[in-house]
């Protein structure tokens, strides 16, 4: 199949008439974006922040013009909306154009309307202030603990750039499929009892994803947006490092009922882990704790414990910071190796002490998600875990 090119797509969205004034998006300069990976075609509208919501007719009608160019394989196209210029009048902590929050509110973007997901009780997302702290492995394997305590729990891979849940579940060869009981939503693809949906299951593994923000904030809402969840007691929702715009977007656009801070011990990362933990804070979204990655190595031989990067600094910084420390979890290699052949620790050891290290840690966070939100309806029954394309 030949792929697409630029020409046909912009010639597709010519034929999408703003029904305001009969014009289309691209005599009026609207299309901001259009990415095209082979049969994966992304487009990113720019409206005015007024009507946003009102145009997803538009959005959709974009989306079945250039799924129907050849070649077009999946289709995605984003709203966005410019935020106005008046830094001026803003708070100081927030974005241009940010309503200020009122207490126990979080500040929303102008002219955004929150995403709503109905039949998701909880979102906790699982940050980080910098890389290379294993956040996607705690939140695979917290993910995995929820599970064993007889929740309903999601996954979601926020790091458009650098995807890693497909590998870490197992899941490298898997896709989305269109749902038959909700027109323009998706299938997400499972593993171990968790619906888990990542941009990584429509792009090649090793193809960079080069988008700008709005572009990529554009398909995480999608990636939320447009997936069926199901009923869910917990999405986990594992962010991509730093505090970006997504990280920010993330959490004004999204009810998160709290944020877990993963770090290693040492200085530099808890410095990082706090400026995020920070950031969660300003737009008043609660921090659940702090969990401290790689805290200790253990000799699986003799026994001897030795503080590799050093020890106790994210259970010092929680102190100061006055939010809970939620637990340590060890530098081991056999965390490190079911991360990468998609076989989790939690899953593949779940009577084992890093389970129960995790487990301690999930008891805790669903703790925290019931003073926030209440208990779950039912009760669990403890036990173990027994492309977009729009068509």
């Amino acid at each position: 199949m030949t792929s697409p090119n630029r020409e046909q797509i912009v010639a597709a969205l010519d034929s999408v008439i703003d029904p305001v004034d009969g014009k289309s998006i691209t005599a009026k300069d609207m299309v901001q974006g259009i990415d095209i990976n082979d049969e994966v075609v992304n487009v990113m509208i720019a409206v005015d922040p007024k009507r946003g919501p009102a145009l997803e007719d538009l959005r959709q009608a974009a989306e079945r013009a250039v799924a129907a160019v050849n070649g077009v394989t999946t289709a995605r196209v984003a709203l966005t909306a410019e935020r106005p210029a008046a830094a001026s009048q803003s708070a100081p902590h927030q974005p241009a154009g940010a309503r200020p929050a009122q207490p126990g509110q979080r500040p929303q973007g102008a002219g955004q309307m929150p995403l709503e997901l109905p039949t998701v009780r909880s979102i906790v997302t699982v940050a980080s202030g910098k890389g290379g702290v294993g956040k996607s492995t705690t939140s695979v394997n917290l993910a995995l603990s929820l599970v064993a305590k007889g929740l309903k729990v999601g996954l979601l891979d926020a790091d458009i750039y650098g995807p890693s849940l497909p590998r870490m579940m197992g899941l490298r060869d898997a896709k989305p499929t269109p749902s038959s009981k909700h027109q323009g939503k998706m299938i997400p693809p499972s593993a171990f009892g968790i619906r888990i949906m990542s941009i990584g299951f429509m792009v090649d593994e090793e193809q960079p994803v080069i988008w700008r923000g709005p572009m990529a904030m554009g398909a995480l809402e999608q990636l939320l947006r447009d997936t069926d969840w199901g009923d869910l007691d917990v999405l986990v929702v594992d962010m991509p490092p730093g505090t970006g715009d997504i990280q920010l977007s993330m959490a004004q656009r999204v009810p998160v009922t709290g944020a877990v801070i993963v770090s290693t011990p040492q200085d530099i990362a808890l410095l990082d882990a706090k400026k995020g933990l920070n950031m969660f804070r300003k737009v008043n979204v609660p921090v659940f704790g702090l969990i401290e990655n790689m805290s200790y190595y253990k000799c699986p031989e003799c026994g001897h414990v030795d503080h590799v990067f050093d020890h106790g600094g994210a259970r010092k910084a929680a102190d100061e910071l006055g939010v809970p420390f939620l637990g340590e979890i060890p530098l081991d290699l056999k965390i490190r190796l079911g991360a990468d052949e998609g076989k989790p620790i939690v899953q593949t050891e779940a009577d084992g002490e890093h389970a129960k290290a995790y487990g301690a840690i999930a008891d805790k966070v669903a703790a925290a998600i019931d003073e926030r939100v209440g208990p779950a309806e039912a009760p669990k029954k403890k036990g173990l875990f027994p492309k977009i394309s729009f068509k």
